[in-house]
C-alpha cells in the first residue's frame, strides 16, 4: 500500500535525461504554438504533435531526441510516431516543466 504512495509522490529519476541534455539532445516540445508561447524550455523546438509526421526531416541526424508536452501524453504519442519511422533514440521527457527543471538544475 505504501509503495503506491511512494511511486506517486516520489521524485522521478532524471539521471538519464540529465545526461542526454548535457550531451546536446534535440529538445522538442510537441504542444501547440499557443501553449509553447505561454512558457517553454529554453532552446527547445516547437513541433506540434499533429505536425510530427510531416516534420521527420527535422529529427534526422540527431544523436538523441527528447520529446515533451504538458502531461507526457502527447510526447508519448510523438515518441511512438518517431519510433514507427525508424528513430531509436527518442526519450519521452514527460512534461515541459520536468525537462525545464532538469535543464536548470
Amino acid at each position: 500500500m505504501f509503495g503506491i504512495f511512494k511511486n506517486i509522490f516520489s521524485k522521478k529519476d532524471t539521471t538519464q535525461m540529465e545526461k542526454l541534455i548535457k550531451e546536446g539532445a534535440f529538445l522538442v516540445d510537441v504542444r501547440t504554438p499557443a501553449e509553447f508561447a505561454e512558457g517553454h524550455v529554453k532552446g527547445s523546438t516547437n513541433i506540434p504533435l499533429d505536425q510530427v509526421p510531416n516534420q521527420l526531416a527535422q529529427f534526422k541526424g540527431k544523436d538523441q531526441i527528447i520529446v515533451f508536452c504538458r502531461s507526457g501524453n502527447r510526447s508519448g504519442q510523438a515518441k511512438m510516431i518517431l519510433e514507427r519511422n525508424g528513430f531509436k533514440n527518442v526519450t519521452n521527457g514527460g512534461t515541459w516543466q520536468d525537462v525545464n527543471e532538469v535543464l536548470n538544475s
